[in-house]
């Protein structure tokens, strides 16, 4: 089967139309997709020779479906037809209704044309009306009107006098005749408007010294609020404008208020704040209960003239007190003053908040009268005027203690027969007596004083630690007395005592006293070294071995110069025995190891134990009759080097040096060598045998508080000077 043209399925279009494809191409295409659906389904149907036979079934069907489609589209098109006529038809209907809508218009806006040139016709006739009932009513009120002048002197006379009822009721009269001969202008009425101004002044007035009039003359206070009422219920003439009186009876009651407590020349000058603060506590409260006692019954209750009083002087304080910040810069006392009083005075008890007063003089939710900018200024202010003045009296106390440092006698001693110095007294009185009263205003401020004085204290400690750099250098021999009074312990526990805050803004304070404290010390002990180094130049030598004469003169001299300690109080006086003992056992090591003396034989080396043993011993009981807790002593070091010396099988070394290594962490090779060299009887193998085990050993448990000892003793280099503390040993 072979697909007819395209031609031959096409309709045949009327003459003188277009192709359908060139109006409405959606059409075009929408037949186009059809065709070659029909097409792919006869290809597809009549692919095999034997459907052919079918082919006028197919016709038919397609023929009756032709059809059915056909007689369908025709129904819609009928029913589009008629709804179309019909729409037709309603549209001529309403324009038919528009027309005759539109000419029933015209001729009214004809009639209202007509009329309105009727009514300009009847306009004088208007204004002649209006003339004849104003002369009508001239006429009616002439006797009365000739009256007007002399009734407008007497309402100024009552004005004058302060009679203001009797005033609005002779001005009245003459206002209802002009109001009625309907505001006409006439120069008789010329007085009324100044003579109404004038009523409004003087009630002004009167209401604005509303607090006087209450106590002395409060008929006048009463006949003036309800003048105001009475004009501020009267209905004005549309041509006049409102006179809202009870608003201007308000405004001169909040302005007379702030003019009696807040006026200009009532403003405090310098140094002067703490008394007009003063005098305001007492009087705010005061006038609170003359408004809630004598002026409130002379109002009426919709005045509300107890809440209108808190707010007006909260209002007018408030705004006096911004004046007044904006000025020059404040004081530190003042600065406090106006703190404390803003923050704590004014809405006490003693004021705003005593429990005399009623719920409508409560100020607590208004705006604060200092804002937080307010505040922080303040603040800034009193913690750098402070500032200025602790440095100035920090100051005064360090020279007043250099001073006392260069005198030729003794220090001063408190009744214990302490030495002792007021400089710390000063100091933590100034101190603390600021962070004190800055608990009475606020958190913040203490906190800003507090970290001021911290930092104040540290600056000052540096101070200190310089003069006694300057000090020393130029008085240090024969003036250890004077360096023994410089007061440092009292320091830390004073100020942690007061201080409220974390530790950690503590520590520079802390890191400053303790280079203070070891400043201190060093230069104490740098005069008991240069007694003793010459002592300690003969050990150990042969003649230390068979006598204890080194020793006991290096006892002697130790405790002549730490008997000077006694009139230090502790802490201070076990720090320096502490430093003082550590100080002699550090020469003695030094001593042991610059290679002075080498044993001969186990007769020496039981020798040298056993004066290591005595020398122990002799230093413990020195140290312990002076005063200083064994628990602190350095001393024992000499009997573990003892056990050293004292091993009579050489490959034992290992073993005690590796329990010398767990005591002393700090201990190097170097040290084990001088101190094996001192034995003499210490082969290389055994040398290297022992210093291994301070590699191959376990390592020492780390303990809490222990300080170095060995790291401080050169070897074998002698140089004593070196071998200064640097803190106490566990």
């Amino acid at each position: 089967w072979t697909p007819q043209p395209r031609t031959k399925w096409q309709p045949s279009l009327p003459p003188g139309s277009s192709c359908p494809g060139s109006e409405w191409p959606e059409q075009e295409r929408a037949e186009q997709l059809a065709r070659g659906a029909a097409l792919k389904w006869a290809s597809g149907i009549f692919y095999r020779p034997e459907q052919l036979a079918r082919l006028g079934q197919y016709r038919s069907r397609e023929v009756q479906r032709t059809c059915s489609l056909e007689a369908r589209i025709k129904s819609v098109v009928q029913s589009y037809l008629e709804g179309v006529k019909t729409g037709v038809w309603q549209l001529a209907q309403a324009l038919e209704a528009v027309q005759g809508a539109r000419e029933a218009l015209g001729q009214a806006h004809g009639l209202l044309r007509g009329m309105a040139k009727a009514a300009q016709t009847l306009e004088p006739l208007r204004e002649q009306v209006v003339q004849h009932k104003q002369l009508q009513a001239l006429s009616q009120l002439l006797p009365r009107l000739r009256a007007v002048p002399a009734a407008v002197v007497h309402t100024q006379t009552l004005i004058d006098a302060h009679r203001l009822l009797e005033a609005y009721g002779a001005g009245a009269a003459a206002r209802g005749d002009w109001a009625s001969l309907g505001g006409l202008e006439l120069p008789v009425f010329e007085g009324l408007g100044p003579l109404a101004e004038a009523l409004g002044q003087a009630v002004e007035a009167a209401v604005g010294a509303a607090g006087q009039l209450a106590r002395e003359d409060p008929a006048l206070l009463v006949a003036a609020v309800r003048v105001a009422e009475v004009e501020a219920g009267r209905t004005t003439p549309l041509e006049q404008a409102p006179r809202d009186w009870r608003q201007r009876c308000l405004r001169a009651l909040e302005e007379g208020l702030e003019r009696v407590h807040f006026g200009t020349p009532l403003l405090p000058g310098p140094g002067a704040l703490a008394g007009w603060l003063e005098a305001l506590r007492v009087a705010l409260p005061a006038e609170l209960a003359t408004a809630e006692a004598l002026i409130a019954p002379c109002c009426p209750p919709h005045y509300k003239v107890v809440r209108l009083w808190a707010r007006t002087l909260h209002g007018g304080l408030r705004r006096c007190l911004q004046q007044f910040l904006e000025g020059p810069e404040l004081g530190a006392a003042d600065a406090f003053t106006l703190l404390h009083w803003a923050l704590h005075v004014y809405l006490g008890p003693e004021m705003m908040g005593s429990l005399e007063l009623g719920p409508e003089a409560d100020v607590s939710q208004l705006e604060p009268l200092l804002t937080l900018e307010n505040i922080e200024q303040l603040e800034a202010t009193f913690v750098s005027k402070v500032r200025a003045s602790v440095v100035q009296w920090l100051q005064k106390a360090l020279d007043g203690e250099v001073a006392e440092w260069g005198r030729e006698q003794e220090p001063d001693t408190d009744p214990s027969g302490f030495y002792h110095s007021p400089m710390p007294a000063i100091v933590l009185q100034i101190l603390e007596e600021n962070i004190r009263v800055t608990s009475l205003v606020s958190q913040s401020l203490q906190r800003r004083v507090h970290g001021m004085a911290l930092s104040e204290l540290g600056a000052f400690l540096r101070s200190f630690n310089d003069a006694l750099i300057r000090f020393s250098r130029d008085h240090l021999e024969g003036k250890q007395w004077s360096l023994i009074t410089c007061p440092t312990y009292w320091l830390p526990s004073t100020t942690n005592r007061h201080s409220g805050v974390v530790s950690g803004a503590l520590a520079p304070v802390e890191a400053a006293l303790d280079e203070l404290q070891r400043r201190i010390c060093r230069l104490v002990l740098e005069a008991l070294l240069l007694e003793l180094q010459p002592l300690f130049a003969a050990l150990p030598s042969r003649h230390w071995l068979s006598s204890p004469e080194l020793l006991n003169n290096v006892c002697e001299r130790t405790a002549r110069f730490c008997r000077n300690f006694w009139r230090v109080r502790n802490p201070a006086f076990q720090v320096l025995l502490a430093e003082a003992e550590r100080t002699v056992v550090l020469q003695y090591l030094c001593a042991l190891m610059q290679g002075r003396l080498v044993c001969r034989g186990a007769e020496e080396r039981n020798q040298a134990a056993e004066r290591m043993q005595q020398d122990a011993t002799q230093l413990r009981d020195l140290f312990l009759d002076l005063g200083l807790e064994e628990s602190v002593h350095c001393a024992p070091v000499l009997l573990t080097l003892r056990k050293l010396l004292n091993l009579h099988d050489p490959t034992m070394l290992g073993l005690e040096v590796a329990s010398l290594r767990q005591q002393f962490p700090d201990v190097s090779e170097e040290h084990i060598s001088a101190l094996l060299d001192l034995r003499g009887d210490v082969s290389r193998e055994q040398r290297l045998a022992a210093l291994s085990s301070l590699q191959d050993g376990p390592q020492p448990s780390p303990r809490a508080g222990r300080r170095a000892l060995f790291s401080l003793v050169p070897a074998p280099t002698p140089s004593p000077s070196s071998c200064l503390f640097s803190g106490s040993c566990a």
